[in-house]
């Protein structure tokens, strides 16, 4: 029993200490090890892109997709790092021989020492030794030779480093006047030195290790701020940017021992921009240190890391997606980076051909995007662009193209010109900014209500969808349907509509005629007069006669608090209480009200102190019993969906 305690415990443990020191690096390679299990032993599988020599042990998601940064990749099936083939043999079951890798780390310090060495892949342990021949035995060739000595002990460090041991932003000393080398281990299982991906991982020797690297690793002294300033092809982003980064201290960190990627436009990319763009942006020194910090992310991003589309937060706190397309990599899907990988030591740099603008560094007109198209039309057509100035602070309320119908198009301008002026609130209000209950004033001069709801957010009639987005003078909300600001109260709107008569008049009869004209925020279900076609005038004159029943009658019919059909949580039963102190039961879908399983024909009509649902039946709540029997008889006429009953009085005088 001790035994087999003692057994279980020691495997614990060890696989316990194995899911410590496994990497991301490793967890790729057992993935790509169940591959190609059918393989035989030792064999993994890789994806190379089609077209291409370079190969990857992949991520589920490119696996899955036979794709690699949208280029169509062909399955390979290898011999896992370490091992190798033999002759009649399945699979790959032998381990590489370590004789070899040890004369290829001997040639650097003698026979002992405990080394790692990053190998390119072009390279070889004989050609390593042959530059060292040369220049042991050449005189003319020293000064060469010295500089390929340099670079081959700038790809060796003096410590036994396999992967779980290489940490993403380690930095790590050459033996080459111990000058650093730059490690980044992602999670897609990439491994990367000075930006060159490890291929070929933790081939062991008894003195040391080697990693098979894809390129020549170039030294990276400079810092990002260095090459700004000294890079010919960033004179421009130099000179128009450094007084906003001495200004926001980017100038001092972009020099400081951190991790950073720069997308840094080019001369010509800022020859891109229309003048008038260029000369905005240089006027003002916020929106320049905003333009700066989009193009820079906090984390090293080397390109060969890059195997799909992904979004990384820059410095401005929006987001951006690097991407790849074959050998370019993309931003925001733009092919636009013209040379990758320049090693710093403080990040990397990637030049690209546009400038990249973040919201925050564009005017509000500016965001309107392809689906508000027809209103960034209309307000141009209409001459409401000229309200919208660069210094002005304003909110627009962009309706979707689907809200302007062939009605609406069709109408006199002067009136199409009020109703979007009330789509531009004279100032800055962000989606953090709003409150229930808010008034805002448009352009028009109107003030709108906001209405916030468990699951949007409203303004009169019209919801929010998601997209808002803030810009150097203000903010763009997307709204749903045009907003239709009320224009006078419940009572006047009832009036004028002409189908209430009968409800006006019963809540005249009831006392309760105020509670259509006083302020406040109501909800009300409104019948129409059809709804009392089955009642006599001498049924009404019954009805009228008992005050406490048509009161609570009329009441049920009321809810505080404006409740649109879009601030309704959409599939579920939403219970309104109304004034009379029962709850209604309300349910929204598609674009359609029920209220107590009846349908809502016409809704969200707004008035100045609430909303107008209209119903075609009385509500009636279902456990609450009437006082009279010929009301009973009354009310049974009027409403066939609920069970009523009769409770009697019995009280005594």
């Amino acid at each position: 029993m001790i035994l087999l305690f003692t057994a279980t415990f020691t495997i614990m443990v060890l696989s316990s200490l194995d899911q410590v020191e496994s990497s991301a690096y490793d967890k790729i390679v057992t993935h790509s090890r169940i591959r190609a299990k059918s393989q035989g032993p030792n064999v993994c599988a890789l994806q190379q892109v089609m077209g291409t020599k370079k190969k990857y042990f992949s991520t589920c998601r490119n696996w899955y997709n036979k794709s690699i940064c949208g280029k169509k990749a062909v399955v390979l099936y290898e011999c896992c790092p370490g091992y190798m083939k033999l002759d009649g043999k399945h699979g790959c079951p032998a381990v590489v021989d370590r004789t070899l890798l040890y004369g290829c780390l001997s040639v650097l310090n003698g026979n002992y020492g405990n080394f790692t060495l990053f190998l390119p892949s072009i390279q070889s342990c004989d050609i390593l030794m042959l530059i060292l021949y040369f220049q042991a035995s050449n005189a003319a060739l020293v000064s060469r030779n010295t500089e390929l000595y340099d670079s081959l002990c700038y790809h060796v460090v003096n410590k036994r480093l396999l992967t779980k041991d290489l940490k993403n932003d380690m930095i790590l000393q050459s033996i080459n006047d111990n000058h650093d080398l730059y490690i980044n281990h992602y999670s897609n299982g990439v491994v990367t030195v000075n930006c060159a991906r490890i291929i070929h991982a933790n081939q062991v020797a008894t003195n040391g290790v080697v990693h098979v690297i894809d390129r020549v690793i170039s030294f990276a002294v400079q810092t990002i701020m260095d090459e700004i300033e000294t890079n010919d092809d960033l004179t421009t982003l130099k000179v128009r940017l450094i007084i906003p980064m001495v200004l926001s201290g980017l100038h001092g960190q972009l020099g400081e021992s951190k991790h950073y990627t720069l997308f840094a436009p080019t001369n010509e990319a800022f020859e891109k921009l229309d003048r008038d763009v260029l000369e905005r942006l240089m006027s003002d020194t916020t929106v320049l240190e905003a333009l700066l910090k989009y193009h820079l992310l906090n984390s090293v991003q080397c390109s060969e890391a890059i195997m799909a589309g992904s979004v990384y937060e820059t410095l401005e706190g929006s987001n951006i997606e690097i991407g790849c397309d074959g050998e370019s990599l993309t931003v925001n899907g733009i092919k636009m980076v013209l040379k990758k990988d320049i090693v710093t030591s403080n990040g990397v740099i990637h030049l690209i051909d546009q400038v990249l603008m973040p919201d925050s560094a564009k005017q509000v007109i500016e965001l309107i995007g392809k689906s508000q198209n027809i209103f960034s039309d209309m307000v141009s057509e209409l001459g409401l662009s000229a309200a919208m100035q660069p210094e002005t602070e304003y909110t627009i309320l962009a309706p979707l193209n689907g809200a302007f119908s062939e009605e609406l198009m069709s109408m006199d301008q002067r009136l199409l010109k009020i109703i979007l002026e009330n789509h531009i609130v004279k100032l800055r209000v962000s989606l953090s900014d709003l409150y229930n209950g808010q008034l805002l004033e448009t352009l028009g001069g109107k003030l709108l209500r906001v209405f916030i709801y468990r699951t949007a957010v409203c303004i009169e009639n019209a919801c929010m969808v998601r997209g808002s987005r803030e810009g150097s003078n203000g903010v763009l909300h997307l709204m749903r349907s045009l907003i239709q600001p009320p224009e006078t109260t419940i009572y006047k709107r009832l009036l004028k509509d002409g189908r209430f008569k009968i409800f006006l008049s019963l809540m005249e009869s009831a006392g309760l005629t105020d509670l259509l004209k006083q302020e406040g925020s109501y909800t009300l279900f409104a019948p129409i007069d059809s709804a009392f076609d089955t009642l006599t005038e001498e049924d009404i004159t019954l009805l009228k006669s008992d005050i406490n029943t048509l009161r609570a009658i009329l009441l049920y019919h009321f809810s505080n608090g404006v409740f649109i059909n879009g601030g309704l949580e959409g599939g579920v039963t939403n219970l309104l209480k109304t004034i009379q102190g029962n709850n209604l039961q309300v349910l929204s879908v598609n674009n359609s009200i029920h209220v107590n399983s009846v349908e809502v024909p016409d809704f969200d009509l707004m008035a100045s102190n609430g909303v107008i649902h209209v119903v075609k039946t009385i509500l009636y709540p279902q456990d609450l019993p009437v006082g009279h029997e010929d009301i009973l008889i009354l009310l049974k006429k009027l409403i066939r969906h609920i069970q009523l009953k009769v409770q009697q009085d019995t009280h005594h005088i």
